[in-house]
């Protein structure tokens, strides 16, 4: 299935999905579903990262982050495909109608400190996990890549860990956040902004796509 095609059937599913969550559902009714959300900038500057669960939670939409310290700072970036993966029933890898549940990168932090030639960055990364058709309220747990790069794409330092989210029996979606610092040097005649810290869900998983 190309991808053009499947963002479609996604953001019409999440359509149809929004139309069957209603305050009171009857008994026996299932968890509503999966609702996408358009794409947004790849970078993002703001808040300190304790914050960013919070803001993930009351803000629907992607965008910059309010207030932050993110000027003169390496920015943090995830691209609009490796910001999002979904996990299907084997065998139905592509099919929306056999999502079991879809990771979605939403907010992104940095704050830097400079010590002798090093720029130390904290960044912080939230976001939220969305049931599928096919998906069951309880914990999911999502691996994510990082990696540190600076002019010419060279990395300089790369990490990788899970993030997890609770999606609860009475609502479609579990948030995600995660706090972490990584160090470089920066190299003479460059800038803070050069540089760029990548983050990625990966998709080792042999449902993910």
């Amino acid at each position: 299935m190309k991808r053009s095609n499947l963002f479609w059937r996604l953001r019409a599913w999440g359509l149809a999905a929004g139309l069957l969550a209603v305050p009171v559902l009857a008994a026996g009714c299932s968890v509503p579903k999966l609702n996408p959300f358009g794409a947004g900038k790849d970078e993002y500057a703001g808040p300190p990262p304790d914050q960013l669960t919070t803001i993930a939670q009351n803000d629907g939409h992607n965008g910059t982050l309010p207030g932050g310290m993110g000027a003169n700072c390496p920015q943090v970036v995830a691209w609009p495909r490796e910001r999002l993966v979904t996990i299907y029933q084997p065998g139905h890898v592509g099919d929306t109608l056999f999502a079991v549940h879809r990771g979605e990168i939403t907010k992104m932090s940095r704050e830097c400190q400079f010590h002798g030639g090093r720029v130390v960055v904290k960044y912080g990364v939230a976001g939220r996990v969305q049931l599928g058709p096919k998906g069951h309220p309880g914990a999911v747990t999502l691996p994510v890549s990082v990696r540190a790069a600076g002019p010419g794409q060279v990395t300089l330092a790369s990490d990788r860990m899970n993030v997890s989210a609770t999606i609860p029996a009475s609502a479609p979606v579990g948030y995600f956040s995660m706090v972490r610092e990584v160090s470089f040097p920066i190299q003479v005649g460059t800038r803070p902004e050069d540089y760029k810290i990548f983050v990625a869900f990966e998709r080792n998983h042999p449902n993910a796509g």
